[in-house]
Order: structure tokens, then C-alpha cells, then sequence
């Protein structure tokens, strides 16, 4: 794809515009390190753009800030006071979801929490809440069976409007990979702790 042209261009009846507005679906999987790290570096372009973004973590703990999370908020606050770029929401799985009555609610059952996250998250799509999404570690409940596969499958699939979705985590399932636009697997070849380092912050966090 030498400067960003298609090396082919489908006879799908669309022009050139609406095939370049196509929402996209993002899966970002694998076992090596940069997944979360490339949607929100993604999540940040559509900031810049003027995109409402909405993040929404699973499985990682309340207490793991991740440096993403202050910058992101910080230029949501940006957006509030100056109008520049778009909205931000960012939520956690592990510090209970922000639209449940307590973060006591789910708070024992991983499980029903993760389901709680999904419920939520396609009713906001339904409604066409944000133009971009990034569910960080969705492959894990996933994987796990908390959520079904084919239910998120057929959601996004069938999303309305112009929402872009990008999906992290490893073992992504095959039905979502079938399903998704851009698919990207990270490959591990070498990693610090492969060396017995500890995450440092400024690099993992």
C-alpha cells in the first residue's frame, strides 16, 4: 500500500469518499508488548481529529494507572475548557464501571462485571454515544466464556453510523478476527523481562 493507495479497489458500487469513511473495526492481538500502547496511540489521533473517544479497560486493576489514562483525561479536560480535539471517557473494569449504582456491584464476580461492561457498552453503541472506541484486554472475558463471541460479533458488525471500535488483548477469537477490518498481531522476539527486569515506568506503564 505505497502512500496510503489501495493496491486494489473492490467494485462494491461505493466512491472513493464513503470507502475511505468507513468505520473501522480494529483488532490488535498477539503476545508480544505495543497492543493497548497502538490504540491508544490511535485513540489519540481521533482526539486530534475531534473524535469523542471512550475507553474502556477490562481485566487490568483499579490501582494500575496506566500513563495513557492521565493523558487521555488531561486532554479531555482540554477539549472541556478550550473546545479543541474531542471528549474523552475513560472506564474501569477493576475499580467497578462508573455507570453501575456502587463500585461494590459486580465487585466479587469478574464475571458479571465484565458482562456489565459489555451491556453497557453496546447499548452506547446502539445509541451512537462515540466515534471511537478502544476496549483494552476485551480478548480475555472473551476467551474466557464470560462474554459470548458471536453476540459482540453480530453488535459490531451491525453498528450503526460511523463508529470505530479497536479490540486488544491476546488469543482474540477467530470470529472476531473474520469480522474485524484491521488486524494486527504482535510477535514477541525479545522482551526486558525475558532478562528478569521489572516493568519500568515510562516503558510499561
Amino acid at each position: 500500500m505505497p502512500q496510503g493507495v489501495p493496491e486494489n479497489v473492490p467494485n462494491d458500487g461505493l466512491t472513493t469518499r464513503q470507502r475511505r469513511n468507513t468505520p473501522i473495526l480494529g483488532v490488535h492481538t498477539g503476545d508480544g508488548k505495543g497492543k493497548s500502547t497502538a490504540a491508544f496511540g490511535m485513540a489519540m489521533r481521533a482526539w486530534n481529529a475531534g473524535l469523542n473517544v471512550a475507553v474502556f479497560q477490562f481485566v487490568k486493576s483499579a490501582k494500575w494507572r496506566v500513563g495513557e489514562e492521565s493523558v487521555l483525561e488531561t486532554l479531555g479536560k482540554v477539549h472541556q475548557q478550550t473546545g479543541e480535539g474531542g471528549p474523552v471517557e475513560w472506564h474501569k473494569m477493576g475499580q467497578g464501571w462508573s455507570w453501575l449504582r456502587s463500585n461494590a456491584d459486580h465487585g466479587d464476580d469478574h464475571a458479571d462485571a465484565a458482562r456489565a461492561g459489555w451491556v453497557e457498552i453496546s447499548r452506547r453503541i446502539a445509541a451512537q454515544e462515540h466515534d471511537f472506541y478502544v476496549l483494552d484486554e476485551f480478548t480475555y472475558p472473551l476467551d474466557w466464556g464470560w462474554i459470548d463471541v458471536n453476540e459482540v460479533v453480530d453488535t459490531l458488525r451491525d453498528r450503526p453510523g460511523r463508529q470505530h471500535v479497536i479490540i486488544t488483548g491476546r488469543r482474540a477469537p477467530q470470529a472476531l478476527i473474520d469480522a474485524a477490518d484491521l488486524v494486527t498481531e504482535m510477535r514477541k522476539v525479545a522482551h526486558p523481562m525475558d532478562q528478569g527486569r521489572k516493568g519500568q515506568k515510562g516503558i510499561e506503564w
